[in-house]
């Protein structure tokens, strides 16, 4: 960002000059002088590449930003899908509760219920089905937080280049 500002700095300093030359070339009876001309080519040269490196810097910046705000919103997609897997769980540990609940009660009686048994089976699968989902859900966010780090390890010289 600093770069911006100091190449800014330089394009206003050098509009300065041109407009200094253009008063100075304005007030004088004889022609313009080839070396305040040439002078004044310069700095519109100076300019335009000035001008060309804030938009290349620009486009960069663009670019660097949308890379991190798609990153940004993969990370929040893969948290959203964890989120969703752990409310599963959540349900299903609740239905297990239940069914073991309802089980325990019609054992105290001494009614053993084929249906209560296989309802509560259901349930315990279901919870080790949404438990084995978190547990993908949790390790997928986990790689693709750690991906970034992995691929900087492989290519140190690309930081020093940079």
């Amino acid at each position: 960002m600093s770069d911006i500002e100091e190449l800014q700095r330089r394009i206003t300093a050098a509009m300065d000059q041109v407009a200094f030359g253009l008063d100075k070339l304005g007030t004088g009876a004889t022609g313009p002088d080839p070396e305040t001309l040439q002078q004044l080519e310069d700095e519109r040269t100076a300019n335009a590449q000035l001008q060309e490196r804030v938009r290349s810097l620009r486009t960069k910046s663009d670019a660097e930003i949308a890379t991190l705000r798609a990153g940004l919103d993969e990370g929040d997609a893969r948290m959203a899908q964890l989120d969703v897997e752990l409310q599963r769980v959540r349900r299903a540990n609740a239905q297990l509760s239940d069914a073991c609940a309802a089980l325990r009660e019609a054992n105290a009686e001494g009614v053993g219920d084929p249906h209560l048994i296989n309802k509560a089976m259901l349930a315990e699968l279901e919870a080790l089905r949404a438990a084995r989902a978190a547990d993908v859900a949790e390790a997928s966010t986990i790689l693709s937080s750690l991906q970034p780090l992995v691929e900087a390890a492989k290519t140190p010289d690309a930081e020093g280049d940079a």
